[in-house]
């Protein structure tokens, strides 16, 4: 690691190319082939461990997913579902609940964009798709497909499979239906779906900000399920524009904005064969439902959290619905969700992580008793459990090293001692380990390395290689040298950054340069790992742009206390960080601190925007996309974890988020980008602030993309955001002849 003070004398030369010269156009970052790669995503290992599933762009359009598979440990990818194949010439239909599914997921491709297997033992894969359910049978020679729904205008969504694989539970009309794989009959589960009332499916906030996108999860012997019911009658109603060129689409959306009601939820055991539903008997106080399932031995488990997010139980259920603890976890300002439950063969016990140690370990539950014993004790934080043999006496997870730069993957004895490194390559690792943790599914990836995937065993040695990825074209590119550094927040926290030069620099010249960065709790670009934005940098950088990189307080991969930066500090600690960034910049030779500009996406944008309405901003111009403006305009589960109660937008942690009542400040370049179908940011966001520039007089530049959501989706749209964004800064930070 260089620090910043030897790093600039080391940066006064050139960094020298990485590879033979290239030049990048910002067509050919959004064009096909993708630079990236065609990485497969959505990998999963079968049940039986036989074989390994994902998803893969297809090679006539990246944005659509097709389905492959390889056989463990040793076989070819294959294709085993063409998107286009079902299609049979149609164009993919979605409907508004599907499309804003995908959007809670982040999905922004067409075509099978996911799948799940069907049952334990059953070779066999089911997917949504364009407003049916398809079963994949797999062999030998080409899966057989069934198509097991016909009625393509009112979609099966969520689709949750058996353990035998014999039913699959999914709602349709927003109530929960059972197929029988055999004969395709179905039989309605439950009833009293209405507009704002559903079964089984996700709530907003829950899909948005909690991590579960599902609300419906089988016994182990599929003859109950615990079926949450979603009651949205009380949520605000938001009105959306979706404006088009040819027409304007009014969506009325359910959104709990900060400090008002959420949608109650409900969780119900129901009796498949007969529909009797037995409410579980969750707290009576206000707050979330954020995982539930089975244990192996047929008991349901549900986790209840509470408004405030300090306080995390995990209770066991009976047939009756009684509830009884497991376990508590609370913190002082909040406990962080994840999903690293996994119960252990002898029924007694399951493994647990908790930061109750000052950064993330695993842990051994009782489950009879709540009691804990340490399992892990790694010097960073644990990322994630990723599966347990424990035939063998071993628990597989990822860990953060090199100040969270870095994540590994290690195997921990069950018995106690140290944790054996499987992966050892300098970078960003992740794992999907087989039930039989026999082999693990490898994805690594480094910065402005793309991933590639193979298939290790227990040992970490590779035994299959599913997409090396090999990237030729981006590597013949001219590119920059990523220098790592370490930056000094005001309190003197050390912080993660990465600066890019220019390509071509000539001696004495100072060049200008773009900081992207995001700003937000749990966010991360600073790191050794695959970020496709590495193409935009590479862009800019021909340009003749430096790009700076920066982690600030609160971002994820460090320890509990880092990770709390943001507590009451919205609007505060990022924007110092960001700024001390900026101002540290001056000791580096060939940066022209005068042509400083920042840009952000999402909470970027509000950092980006909060900047320009700062008088001590050193950046010289902002581009903002998708702004939060006030955050008592976003939703609860989010804002309240970092900010509290609202109290009518009049609590100073609120107060210090508004960006409408800064708008005199503004007397530097703004760009303000928006979708104006986003239903996670709201475009209100975005006109609020515009009134406020306009009633002081303020002159900004504003593009915003008809009928488009949070991520403006799409080749076309993303080139042309990105064309404006290079525009604007070609304005006003590029010298002046």
């Amino acid at each position: 690691m260089l620090h910043l003070t030897l790093l600039l004398a080391l940066a006064v030369e050139p960094a020298a190319p990485a590879v033979a010269p290239g030049t990048l156009t910002l067509e050919r970052v959004f064009a096909d082939p993708p630079l990236g790669g065609r990485p497969p995503t959505g990998v999963t290992i079968s049940p039986d461990g036989k074989l390994v599933a994902f998803l893969r762009p297809n090679e006539a359009d990246s944005d659509v997913l097709d389905l492959w598979g390889a056989d463990l440990p040793s076989g070819a990818p294959r294709l085993l579902v063409a998107t286009a194949d079902l299609l049979g010439g149609k164009e993919q239909k979605l409907t508004e609940a599907e499309r804003m599914a995908l959007e809670r997921k982040r999905i922004s491709k067409r075509g099978i964009t996911s799948y799940l297997w069907c049952g334990k033992k059953a070779p066999a894969l089911v997917f949504p798709f364009s407003g049916d359910l398809y079963l994949a049978r797999l062999g030998a020679g080409a899966p057989e497909v069934l198509r097991l729904t016909t009625d393509e205008g009112v979609p099966e969504m969520d689709p949750v499979c058996d353990d035998a694989g014999a039913q699959i539970a999914t709602v349709k009309k927003g109530d929960v239906v059972v197929i029988d794989v055999t004969t395709k009959k179905a039989h309605q589960l439950t009833r009293g779906a209405g507009p704002t009332r559903t079964f089984g499916l996700a709530e907003f906030i829950a899909a948005e900000e909690m991590g579960r996108t599902e609300g419906m999860w089988w016994s182990p012997d599929g003859t109950r399920m615990v079926v949450f019911e979603v009651d949205e009658s009380t949520v605000g109603v938001k009105t959306r524009a979706r404006i088009f060129a040819d027409r304007t689409e009014m969506e009325q959306q359910r959104y709990p904005a900060a400090g008002e009601k959420n949608a109650v939820v409900t969780a119900w055991l129901v009796e498949v064969k007969t529909g009797k539903k037995t409410r579980l008997q969750v707290p009576a106080a206000d707050g979330y439902l954020p995982r539930a399932g089975f244990f192996p031995d047929g008991a349901l488990w549900i986790e209840w959290q509470s408004r405030d997010q300090t306080v995390l139980k995990l209770f066991e259920g009976n047939a009756r619905g009684v509830l009884r603890q497991i376990l508590e976890e609370t913190d002082p300002q909040w406990v962080e969700l994840h999903d690293d439950l996994e119960p252990l063969a002898d029924g007694k016990r399951l493994v647990w992580s908790t930061e109750q140690s000052g950064h993330r370990q695993l842990v051994v539950v009782d489950r009879a008793s709540g009691a804990r014993s340490a399992l892990t004790a790694e010097p960073e934080p644990v990322d994630e459990l990723c599966g347990v043999d424990e035939e063998r006496g071993v628990v597989f997870f990822t860990a953060r090293r090199d100040r969270g730069r870095e994540r590994h993957l290690f195997a921990q004895p069950l018995a106690g001692g140290p944790a054996v490194q499987l992966t050892r390559e300098r970078g960003f690792h992740a794992a999907v380990v087989d039930d039989t943790g026999r082999f693990f599914v490898h994805t690594f990836s480094d910065f402005g390395r793309p991933p590639m995937v193979d298939v290790r065993d227990a040992s970490g040695t590779t035994v299959q290689h599913l997409d090396d990825n090999p990237a030729t074209e981006l590597f013949s590119l001219t590119r920059s040298t990523p220098q790592w550094l370490d930056v000094k927040a005001d309190d003197g926290t050390l912080l993660n950054a990465v600066l890019l030069p220019p390509t071509r620099q000539k001696p004495g010249v100072k060049y200008p340069v773009i900081a992207d960065i995001y700003g937000g709790p749990t966010g991360a670009d600073a790191g050794r790992f695959w970020q496709r934005s590495y193409l935009l940098w590479t862009f800019w950088n021909q340009q003749g742009y430096g790009v700076l990189l920066l982690d600030v307080r609160g971002s994820s991969g460090r320890d509990r206390a880092f990770g709390r930066a943001h507590y009451r500090k919205m609007g505060v600690t990022e924007v110092a960080d960001t700024f001390a960034a900026a101002r540290q910049l001056d000791r580096v030779p060939w940066v022209d601190v005068k042509r400083l500009g920042l840009f952000g996406w999402s909470y970027g944008g509000f950092l980006a925007a909060r900047a320009a309405l700062d008088g001590a901003s050193p950046f010289s111009a902002h581009a903002a996309v998708a702004p939060v403006v006030d955050f008592a305009l976003y939703d609860t589960h989010y804002t309240e974890r970092y900010l509290g109660m609202p109290e009518g937008g009049k609590a100073p942690a609120y107060v210090q988020t508004d960006l409408t009542v800064r708008a005199k400040l503004l007397n530097r370049p703004l760009l303000l980008v928006h979708g104006t179908a986003d239903d996670n940011v709201l475009f209100e966001n975005t006109l609020q602030l515009t009134e406020a520039l306009q009633q002081q007089g303020k002159l900004f530049s504003l593009m915003i993309y008809p009928g488009k959501a949070h991520g403006i989706a799409g080749k076309e749209a993303q080139l042309h955001v990105f064309k404006t964004i290079t525009a604007f800064f070609d304005q006003h930070l590029r010298p002046r002849n």
